[in-house]
């Protein structure tokens, strides 16, 4: 199955910055870039149904909501969009939008969006290197200025603006009322352990988001599901035939991939979909037999959709890892 060195395509935004470094050596110094897009190399080769970017924040992004399955199909789309951020680097006082500080109506919810006073409605929160963050359809979300992200989505444009922050850019009150939960997002990621070198990050009913550090000049070998995508945050190595360092991303299309380990060790973000993390995915090769060495996981609850939240509860922050 095809293993390969993903494409990058540059979106040009008007929140986005001028240097990339260290995650890309693409200027932007005549058109800021705020997102890069992880794609397929070949004009053949069969659409993603995840789609992995980074994004880059110099202003605030839009007040917005995705509608999830049900809706965008309703709406002729293949699907709704679910997504994951985790945070390559936040500067101080960065934040993020998840969800409400308190129920409302939508009627309510409306109002806000004309008079611009959902700013004072969301869940405004503080963001720092490592945090992880699950947005599912339907949660009223923004990324503030100052913060570089990972983020692994269902592939998917629908996007329902509901304030800018003064770039007159078109507002979509209707749709977004019809698909927002006007209410908190109770945190609902829980890290866990898997084997040594792999934590699940996310388990959802769309995707798995997981991330390896993975030991300076190990071997292992990638039993990879059909669609496979592997970012790499910091190090070296040979994943395939592809010589690979940070900021880069690999697509597996499924079987068995090499990964060979440079001078530092390789810490990477794993993404696929699946509901739960995949048990055989990363298998060491011993050095002595050369005979994959297996270590079991542990069981991870799925991630559902979160319900209505009920009563004065405070939501927490986002969940943070320890690198």
């Amino acid at each position: 199955m095809a293993t390969e060195l993903a494409a990058v395509r540059a979106v040009h935004k008007p929140w986005g910055v001028r240097d990339l470094h260290p995650w890309s050596s693409l200027d932007g110094s005549d058109d800021a870039i705020g997102e890069l897009w992880f794609e397929r190399a070949g004009k053949d080769a069969r659409t993603p149904t995840l789609l992995l970017k980074l994004l880059f924040t110099s202003e605030p992004l839009s007040i917005q909501v995705h509608p999830d399955d049900t809706f965008a199909r309703a709406m002729g789309m293949p699907n709704g969009k679910s997504e994951a951020w985790y945070i390559l680097s936040a500067e101080p006082g960065a934040r993020i939008g998840v969800g409400l500080t308190h129920r409302i109506t939508p009627q309510q919810l409306s109002v806000s969006i004309r008079n611009g006073s959902i700013t004072e409605l969301v869940d405004w929160r503080p963001v720092a290197k490592n945090d992880v963050i699950y947005i599912p359809a339907g949660t009223i979300h923004a990324i503030g200025a100052g913060i570089v992200l990972a983020e692994i989505q269902q592939r998917s444009d629908a996007t329902f603006r509901l304030f800018d922050f003064g770039r007159q850019r078109e507002l979509h009150e209707d749709n977004g009322v019809a698909v927002a939960h006007p209410w908190p997002l109770r945190a609902s990621c829980h890290p866990a352990r898997l084997t040594p070198v792999r934590t699940a990050l996310i388990a959802s009913r769309h995707f798995v988001l997981e991330r390896a550090e993975l030991p300076e000049g190990s071997s292992w070998a990638l039993l990879a599901e059909p669609e496979t995508w592997i970012l790499v945050l910091d190090g070296h190595a040979a994943i395939g035939l592809s010589a690979v360092s940070i900021g880069q991303s690999v697509f597996v299309g499924g079987g068995r991939t090499s990964i060979e380990v440079g001078a530092g060790g390789l810490t990477v973000l794993i993404a696929y979909p699946a509901s739960r993390p995949v048990d055989s995915l990363l298998l060491a090769l011993g050095e002595q037999s050369g005979t994959p060495m297996r270590s079991a996981a542990p069981a991870l609850p799925e991630l559902a959709d979160p319900p209505e939240a009920q009563g004065p509860a405070r939501t927490q922050g986002p969940t943070r890892i320890q690198a």
